[in-house]
């Protein structure tokens, strides 16, 4: 049996990013597949085919070859406990991609060989960037026309502001693309098409090095005389390597391969394993918290409801930050301040469930949610009591007003619309003296209100009236010696209450803002709440 040390040393959780299509979920596809956690893969495009990815799990992400939510996937590799957080790249939904990176301890970041940076990778990158966790790169599809590979290091270097190393070189790309040179191990493994466009199983690879003369034979004598100036190159201009860079999120190592053809996948996660380290510590109220701490800890980091559409449940996601969990254990919920058992705690293949015994530091692992958890609260051993730092809310850009068309569904519409909302997807408000008949509902990016309509009317058989609202802003109301009702506002500003009861206002403008905050003497407004809202 591994000690406590050991399986938490064992423990890798990532997550990855990128803009949408560059290849993201086709990659996380792969890994599974040589980690041995499925047989086939499949290629998220082909939608004629039964195949759907596997870490696209909801009807609409199988309809569009999107990813709208955040999966949770853990496989095994060479003696490795592997955690990938695959998240949405659809920039709608950035902010459950935001929650997630909260878990995550390190990045890998998608980049289309043919367009480099794109704007949705900025972002989710800034997002790194403040945690300071270590970023790793590959460019996928080398297997398709691409940009020099000067040229993607120096846009990935002047857009995002980090160094680059490449572990290893392209050699041509696209119908000629013949493989990489490692530059670690001096060798070329040379890229070999079976003629299919998706590589279904794993690809055999061939070696040869540097200035041998098989080598001519393998990718061409052009082919081998640049390969061989482009090295001269690198290793006369590039930053050197440094590890300690690297684990401080300031020097990315990039890898070139393609996803779609397996091709440098299995090198990237062997390279990509050797460089990781194993659970980070985290910062909580009682100061850091160390991985290896026996002592069991947790934060929630995203909430699902109806993940099976046979069990009307919902699962709250928890990313273990100490010590190890067992299913049997007595923990303490420290936003509720109450002691209890964790139900029916699994570990989730984006729609597969596995029952659980134990996990430990670094795992994800689901439990059933009977409606008490929120996005960033503490769980812990009782013997312990802190919090960890809360997880921002973002303020939302497009609002609609939203009714039942069905008087008779109030209930159903409740419901739903307060699960959606707890899980962080959507949030809702509703004027002061009004109850749930009908609610303003806010989101970040409008893909999200799609969603909120598709999952009323598949999962609790709703059909709303909706309404769009001219809002583009919201402000919460920091001061509580204050009648909100008493406040001088413009004709197109409104006041709203969220469902903890907190005032905020909604606005048209910036001059609105302005003009609210000059006509009522020691206003108080934030931009974003502090945790107390979900």
């Amino acid at each position: 049996m591994a000690s406590l040390r050991e399986e938490i040393e064992s423990r890798r959780t990532f997550a990855i990013i990128s803009h949408p299509d560059a290849g993201k979920t086709t990659l996380t596809e792969k890994l599974l597949l040589y980690g041995g956690a499925i047989q086939t893969a499949g290629s998220v495009k082909g939608k004629q085919s039964a195949k759907h990815a596997v870490s696209d799990w909801m009807d609409i992400e199988k309809q569009r070859g999107i990813s709208v939510t955040s999966s949770v996937l853990q496989f095994n590799y060479q003696g490795k406990c592997i955690n990938i957080l695959d998240t949405p790249g659809h920039q709608d939904f950035s902010e459950d991609t935001y929650r997630t990176l909260m878990a995550a301890d390190s990045a890998v970041m998608v980049i289309d060989a043919a367009k480099g940076v794109e704007a949705q990778t900025i972002k989710l990158f800034k997002v790194c960037t403040l945690r300071h966790i270590p970023i790793f790169t590959f460019i996928n599809k080398m297997d398709r026309e691409a940009r020099d590979p000067f040229e993607l290091m120096e846009n990935i270097e002047e857009i995002l502001g980090i160094k680059t190393y490449p572990m290893n070189w392209p050699i041509s790309c696209g119908k000629d693309f013949k493989g990489v040179y490692d530059r670690n191990a001096g060798r070329v493994l040379a890229f070999e098409s079976d003629g299919r466009a998706n590589g279904v199983k794993m690809v055999e690879e061939v070696e040869a090095e540097l200035g041998d003369a098989r080598l001519d034979d393998l990718i061409g004598a052009a082919n081998h005389e640049k390969l061989a100036e482009d090295i001269e190159l690198l290793d006369g201009a590039a930053e050197e390597f440094d590890l300690d860079k690297v684990l401080r999120g300031e020097l990315s190592p990039v890898f070139f391969g393609s996803a779609l053809t397996n091709f440098g996948v299995e090198p990237f996660l062997e390279n990509f394993l050797e460089m990781t380290t194993s659970p980070t510590p985290r910062n909580s109220s009682a100061g850091i918290i160390d991985p290896f701490d026996p002592e069991f800890s947790a934060f929630v980091f995203k909430i699902q409801a109806n993940m099976n559409k046979a069990h009307r449940d919902r699962i709250t996601f928890l990313r273990i930050c100490s010590g190890k969990f067992d299913k049997d254990m007595e923990v303490l919920h420290v936003q509720g301040n109450k002691k209890l058992r964790l139900s029916q705690p699994q570990q989730i293949m984006a729609q597969e469930r596995e029952i659980i015994d134990e996990a430990y530091a670094g795992d994800i692992i689901g439990v059933f949610d009977p409606g008490i958890f929120a996005i960033g609260d503490t769980i812990c051993s009782p013997k312990k009591k802190f919090e960890f730092e809360s997880i921002p809310t973002f303020a939302p850009e497009h609002f609609m007003r939203v009714r039942q068309k069905d008087t008779l569904k109030r209930k159903q519409f409740v419901k739903g619309t307060t699960q959606i909302a707890q899980e962080g997807a959507i949030q809702i408000f509703h004027e002061p003296d009004s109850g749930m008949e009908e609610v303003i509902v806010g989101v970040v990016g409008v893909l999200q209100l799609e969603v909120f309509e598709y999952r009323m009317k598949n999962e609790y058989n709703v059909d709303l009236f909706k309404e769009g609202l001219p809002y583009s802003y919201i402000r919460w109301i920091d001061n509580k010696d204050i009648d909100p009702k008493t406040l001088k506002l413009s004709s197109d500003t409104k006041l709203v209450k969220d469902f903890r009861d907190n005032y905020l206002l909604l606005f048209t403008s910036e001059w609105n803002i302005r003009w609210a905050l000059e006509r009522n003497e020691g206003l108080e407004l934030s931009e974003f709440n502090r945790g107390d809202l979900q």
